[in-house]
This record gives structure tokens, C-alpha cells and sequence, in this order.
């Protein structure tokens, strides 16, 4: 029901706060890990598909880790609702710096990976 309420507006920024990220259980309780990231983007899709590449790079639970990105339910989902991107390659990750920009290049392994 999650991407079924966002069909009633479109933000026009999506900013993820991943500094610290559950890896397991959450919203308020499971495991947690420092992952010193923020992501922002004009996608939804895409921030949740990046951010489940992060739960990816961190080491997450079974349903993501033995899942690929776009199969997720809640990311199909909301590509069927044409919520935004469809596909991984039509995400661009953008950085500041060289550290970032290696980070985002393993990100973007992950994302090819699934």
C-alpha cells in the first residue's frame, strides 16, 4: 500500500537520511549499522532502489540480500504504478568527490548485479 499512496502527490526531492541504517528489522527496533550516506534524488524509484543497493553493501536480511533490486515487491510495485524509473539503467549517481565517487561506484555494481 506504500506505492499506492504515493500516487497522490510527486515530490519534487527525495532526500534518505542512510547515516545510520537498519539492516534488519526497523522502523524502531532490529539491527543497526552506521552507513554514513545520504541520497537525494527527483526519482523515488531510483532513491529506493539505491538505497536498497546500500542495504546490499551493509550486509541486509535474507529478503533483500537474496532478492535483486527491481523483483522487490514494493519497487515493482510501484514501477507498475509508473511511479517513476522502470529500470537500473536509467540511474545516474552523482558525487563530489573522489571517496563518493567510489562509493557510488560500488553502488553501482551492486545495481547492475540486482
Amino acid at each position: 500500500m506504500i506505492a499506492e499512496i504515493h500516487q497522490a502527490f510527486k515530490p519534487q526531492l527525495i532526500v534518505m537520511d542512510g547515516v545510520e541504517a537498519f539492516v534488519d528489522g526497523g522502523p524502531s527496533r532490529g539491527k543497526q549499522v552506521t552507513a554514513g550516506v545520504i541520497v537525494a534524488g527527483t526519482d523515488r524509484i531510483a532513491v529506493d532502489a539505491v538505497g536498497l543497493a546500500v542495504l546490499k553493501q551493509l550486509g541486509s536480511n535474507d529478503a533483500i540480500m537474496s532478492t535483486k533490486i527491481f523483483e522487490q515487491e514494493q519497487v515493482q510495485r510501484a514501477v507498475e504504478l509508473g511511479l517513476g524509473i522502470s529500470r537500473r539503467d536509467q540511474i545516474e549517481i552523482v558525487t563530489a568527490d573522489a571517496d563518493s565517487r567510489a562509493y557510488g561506484d560500488a553502488l553501482n555494481q551492486i545495481l547492475a548485479q540486482g
